[in-house]
């Protein structure tokens, strides 16, 4: 046998071994993130600034975004597309010439102004700026916390 055909045996096991998952590491799942419907309504909502975007299907597999603020309560609307990721969801357009993106993922939240409980973390991005909160589904609410 020749030595550089010895080395790539001896090395097989130890490429093998690197492979195997630990526990407690990140998985290799790559199943989609599937607890949000595309057809559930989803809000996400922050402040200092305040901020909200509602995304709604709109049918077909399309999506509206609403962006608004306390300086356009009406909000302005833009379409946007809708992808799972493995651990929560995307959403991303173009509103007035800038990139727009809303990211969701699980896990409890609570912004700093209501007594409220949102099932999902929301990271929006428009342009340059970018705005942390809260969200919920239309099938997911928000739940109220309990004071003493």
């Amino acid at each position: 046998m020749s030595k550089p055909f010895q080395i790539a045996l001896l090395a097989a096991p130890l490429a093998l071994a690197a492979c195997t998952e630990t526990p407690g590491e990140i998985t290799r799942d790559t199943e989609p993130f599937s607890a949000i419907a595309p057809e559930e309504v989803v809000t996400a909502q922050g402040n200092e600034p305040f901020w909200s975007v509602k995304v709604e299907p709109t049918g077909d597999g399309a999506f509206t975004a609403t962006f608004a603020t306390p300086e356009d309560i009406e909000g302005q609307s833009f379409a946007v597309s809708r992808f799972a990721g493995n651990n929560g969801i995307g959403m991303s357009g173009e509103l007035g010439g800038a990139q727009a993106s809303l990211a969701l993922t699980p896990g409890e939240c609570n912004d700093t102004m209501s007594d409220r409980t949102y099932p999902y973390t929301a990271t929006f991005a428009l342009g340059e700026e970018t705005y942390l909160g809260c969200a919920y589904t239309s099938a997911q609410p928000y739940t109220d916390i309990e004071t003493p």
